[in-house]
């Protein structure tokens, strides 16, 4: 078996809610299996509605939260282990997160250039202005905007779709191995969805990041998705390659989310442009 980027393990995360006397445990994520690969970057994602668990266990998988039993391995080093400052930041330098609101990413009273500027050098050292400016621009022009457009403005002066770019850009500022997206186009205007799924099949494709993509959208799943994990209050109910899941799910929740969207019936062709 080839080395694994990421090895998760019979993982089950469990919270106690309630009072003193009316408390009750309630399987957020219960034996959660799977595997991502070195040697083939891939788009893998957590399909499920609200309460489904994917949240949770993408949380388990940016360390965010620690599971209640199994184990989840990235790059050879258990994530149980990780708890000192400098462990911590070497597991960020691999692992970036991208989360739904750009707007709630970003301090609204800070210019996105420091942000940017920040990020690059808190990963990869100081370096003079420059070179920080010539990394910086680099990085937002693979999600299709420039250093230029940026330049000393404030969230509230993009779009949506342009904020979530820019946050796609500082993750990509530290040379990750590893990005979990958790619904990255849910609060995007529709008309720019496509740009941003485009973009996660050119990193994959271009620069070998594999992508943890958690979401609800059937439709983009479909379009961008290598492997599929179908999760229902907790459990996984069906996993494979994601268009033989999607085309003909087994399960009758898999079933279900199906019959609640049109899927396109086309088969695997050239890829659509990423020019955004």
């Amino acid at each position: 078996m080839s080395a694994a980027l990421l090895d998760v393990s019979h993982v089950s995360k469990t919270f106690t809610r309630g009072g003193l006397f009316s408390r009750r445990r309630i399987a957020a994520v219960n034996d959660v299996s799977f595997r991502i690969e070195v040697a083939r970057p891939e788009i893998f994602t957590i399909i499920g509605e609200s309460g489904s668990g994917k949240t949770t266990l993408s949380r388990m998988i940016l360390n965010i939260e620690r599971p209640s039993s199994g184990a989840l391995v990235f790059d050879g080093i258990d994530l149980a282990t990780v708890r000192s400052s400098s462990d911590r930041m070497a597991f960020m330098h691999k692992v970036q997160p991208i989360f739904q609101n750009p707007f709630e990413a970003f301090n609204p009273l800070k210019q996105l250039d420091r942000y940017l500027f920040m990020t690059r050098r808190r990963f990869l050292g100081a370096g003079n202005q420059d070179t920080i400016e010539t990394a910086v621009d680099d990085a937002l022009r693979k999600v299709g905007l420039s250093l230029r457009e940026v330049r000393q403005r404030y969230p509230h002066e993009l779009s949506g779709g342009q904020l979530q770019r820019v946050a796609i850009a500082r993750a990509l500022l530290s040379n990750p191995k590893l990005i979990v997206a958790d619904e990255p186009v849910s609060m995007v205007d529709a008309s720019l969805r496509m740009s941003i799924v485009n973009l996660f099949k050119t990193l994959r494709d271009d620069l070998g990041i594999s992508i943890v993509y958690v979401t609800h959208d059937l439709a983009t799943a479909y379009y961008i998705s290598d492997r599929i994990i179908v999760m229902q209050k907790g459990n996984v109910v069906e996993s494979g390659e994601a268009r033989a899941i999607l085309n003909a799910p087994q399960h009758p929740y898999s079933r279900q989310l199906r019959a609640a969207v049109l899927l396109p019936e086309v088969a695997p062709g050239p890829q659509v442009s990423t020019s955004m």
